[in-house]
């Protein structure tokens, strides 16, 4: 579908989503929870939302923070049944989520490893729209549901933070109220967040795909870095995980003897070898 960026953002079915996930970077974690809500013509006229059976056990750390238990997900579906679904909820819509691109990126490669195309919306964030249009504390969800006394539901949870998200949009969009063009939004948002930005496998840039299999299958390998102590150097890391990012991408990887973690931006390093 192509939108016309000349229109109200009103003219559009607009969807909210959220994920909760095993942990913080795709390939190493996994989305355990997948929630929605579609937005259009100034009513509620669609809900998503499921648990997600992940392929580890979550681990104390991950439950503390959204809540759900190795109990709940026992007997939830696949991502691999569920995203199918998806793909058919959000089609032909404006998507958004809070801090869109940590969402985007575990979404996105469920679509490739799933192999289904690429959806055609148009992607916004309402972290990023509000940083631009409203003065709060911070920009933290809950930090806007509270000074912004907004339906706030169960925090950490998929679909009442998509409700969540949806009304911070529309604060925002009071706003702008003289002018709520898709042009102008995507004016205010500043940053791209089309989905080939988050494509790993698809995105046939070798150096991502060759990181991206070396952290599904945990295998070390050595790259030289533009940057840090052994900088231009041949260093061996263990890639864990990949972050696609409008600021960077970047890998998250175990290196040293002690095995630290450390983040690797993509654009640094110069060369990938296995070991």
């Amino acid at each position: 579908m192509q939108f016309d960026l000349k229109k109200s953002i009103n003219e559009y079915p607009i969807i909210a989503f959220d994920t909760e996930t095993s942990g913080a970077f795709p390939l190493e974690s996994e989305v355990i929870e997948l929630g929605a809500v579609k937005w259009f013509k100034g009513e509620v006229v669609g809900k998503f939302q499921t648990l997600l059976k992940p392929s580890k056990p979550l681990t104390p750390d991950n439950i503390r923070i959204h809540g759900i238990t190795n109990e709940m997900v026992a007997d939830a579906p696949l991502m691999k049944d569920e995203i199918i679904k998806f793909c058919d909820f959000i089609d032909n819509s404006i998507l958004l989520a809070h801090h869109a691109p940590f969402d985007l990126g575990f979404i996105s490669l469920a679509i490739e490893k799933n192999n289904l195309r690429m959806p055609n919306n148009l992607n916004l964030c309402s972290s990023l729209i509000s940083r631009a249009l409203l003065h709060t504390t911070n920009h933290k969800l809950q930090t806007l549901i509270k000074e912004l006394n907004l339906v706030g539901g169960e925090a950490h949870r998929a679909y009442d933070d998509s409700y969540a998200c949806l009304q911070v949009l529309f604060k925002c969009l009071e706003k702008i109220s003289n002018d709520t063009s898709l042009e102008r939004i995507l004016e205010i948002q500043k940053k791209d967040l089309s989905w080939r930005n988050y494509q790993i496998y698809s995105s046939q840039n070798q150096k991502i795909i060759s990181l991206a299999k070396a952290a599904e299958a945990q295998i070390s390998i050595n790259i030289i870095y533009e940057g840090g102590q052994t900088k231009n150097k041949t260093r061996p890391i263990k890639p864990i995980g990949m972050v696609r990012n409008p600021d960077g991408d970047y890998i998250q990887a175990e290196c040293g003897i002690d095995l630290q973690r450390k983040r690797f931006y993509l654009e640094k390093i110069k060369e990938v070898e296995l070991i």
